[in-house]
């Protein structure tokens, strides 16, 4: 399992093929996976909201997919677009949001998620 510090802020997990399942079920509360490619405009425009809702958030953990290094992981989760953000909870997906969504949003779906 790789960790890299995005924009400084939070210590984000990159999850491979290899260790996806294992590391989701090891993670408790809830888990935000963001697919996404190095290459996507709306992605790098999301990823600074994302860890700042993981920050913010008691319980969250923010996880992310390259789709081009891991392609296997976006067809099993049926990603069509990117950025899509899979919130995930006791190893099952329990909320979806394809696109480069508002902080309201994803606040919205965690807040409603961790109750």
């Amino acid at each position: 399992m790789s960790r890299n510090q995005d924009h400084g802020m939070v210590d984000t997990t990159q999850l491979t093929e290899q260790n996806f399942d294992e590391t989701l079920v090891a993670t408790p509360g809830l888990v935000m996976v963001d697919f996404w490619a190095e290459w996507c405009g709306p992605c790098r425009a999301i990823a600074p909201v994302l860890e700042e809702v993981a920050e913010a958030s008691d319980g969250v953990t923010l996880m992310k997919v390259n789709i081009d290094e891991h392609p296997g992981l976006a067809a099993r989760y049926e990603i069509r677009s990117i950025p899509t953000i899979l919130f995930v909870k006791e190893g099952a997906v329990v909320d979806r949001i394809i696109g480069a969504a508002p902080r309201a949003v994803v606040q919205g779906i965690v807040n409603a998620r961790l109750s």
